[in-house]
């Protein structure tokens, strides 16, 4: 325990994760709970920030606290108002918003970031990934694109170590809303739903033409009907469309001479990180770095930043 500098949180919708980083950011132990902000313990916010990591607290009382994620939102415990773009990681260690702890110590929460403008954009929890993504592999800070896929996938572009823009592309809710509640899921829930990357890559391949998405969702329960699709591969074919879809989309943004495109690099779990990369390959587009642990750097950087750790 002396060895830890950081108690570091991720804090998201669905879960909360702990790190127990120490000097470098080098990380010590980690944990996880169930318990994002909609998901809370007896005893809400303070509960479980205490039920995670309260030992590590009691051992390392002068080790600061810090969180990103959901936790800063207006359903979290505070509000860490967005900071807009372009943003680094000074600009996110300004906008830390602190909670008294009422022991003498008290919890920072990281801001998110904002895009303005006419169609505005928001991020909250990836900011620190990308801080983290950044610290991890300084040649990208100069120039890059990042992909944090997930049930919000966010398309970054970054410049001088700044966000300077992103998308945000809906692509893993709407495959979740599309399997549980629409007749595009229907046929792999009866059947059971069976891998096949052969039908994923079917779908990636069908949305590289100039169809749009809506045309081509109802072929992922035309083709079951016409004995073209087993049922069970279904699911994975409405995957591979909808990934597709959203690489159609986010890399019509690169030039079309192939010697001027960004660096591009992932940042993710490791499952779906494999499934977008296999997607990218049928684009071309297979040179991309992928980035482990990034929250929990971002955590330290961050950090680092603000002077929290004397």
């Amino acid at each position: 325990m002396s060895a830890a500098r950081l108690i570091a949180l991720d804090w998201g919708t669905s879960s909360l994760r702990a790190y127990r980083l120490g000097s470098g950011g080098a990380l010590l132990e980690s944990r996880q709970r169930d318990w994002g902000i909609l998901h809370l313990p007896d005893g809400g916010f303070d509960a479980a920030l205490r039920g995670i990591a309260g030992d590590w607290m009691a051992a390392m009382p002068q080790a600061p606290l810090l969180a990103c994620g959901m936790v800063g939102s207006a359903q979290g415990w505070v509000l860490a108002r967005y900071v807009d773009t372009p943003a680094d990681a000074a600009a996110l260690a300004a906008g830390l918003q602190a909670i008294d702890l009422g022991d003498g110590r008290c919890l920072h929460i990281v801001p998110g970031v904002r895009r303005p403008g006419e169609r505005p954009d928001v991020m909250r929890g990836e900011e620190t990934q990308i801080v983290g993504a950044l610290a991890t592999e300084p040649a990208l800070a100069a120039r890059c694109r990042l992909l944090l896929p997930g049930t919000h996938s966010k398309w970054v572009q970054v410049q001088d170590g700044r966000i300077a823009a992103f998308r945000t592309f809906m692509t893993g809710e709407l495959y979740a809303t599309l399997k549980a509640h629409s007749i595009l899921g229907r046929p792999a829930r009866e059947a059971g739903a069976v891998a096949d990357d052969a039908a994923f890559d079917r779908g990636v391949a069908a949305v590289q033409g100039a169809e749009p998405l809506a045309a081509l969702l109802f072929s992922a329960r035309a083709l079951v009907l016409d004995g073209r699709l087993p049922a069970a591969h279904s699911l994975d074919y409405l995957s591979g469309l909808l990934i597709g879809d959203e690489l159609r989309s986010a890399l019509g943004d690169d030039a079309d001479d192939a010697d001027d495109r960004l660096p591009l690099a992932l940042i993710g779990e490791p499952a779906l990180g494999a499934r977008y990369r296999r997607a990218l390959a049928a684009f071309g587009r297979g040179e991309l770095m992928q980035i482990d642990h990034a929250a929990p750097a971002g955590l330290w950087a961050l950090a680092t930043a603000a002077d929290l750790l004397h």
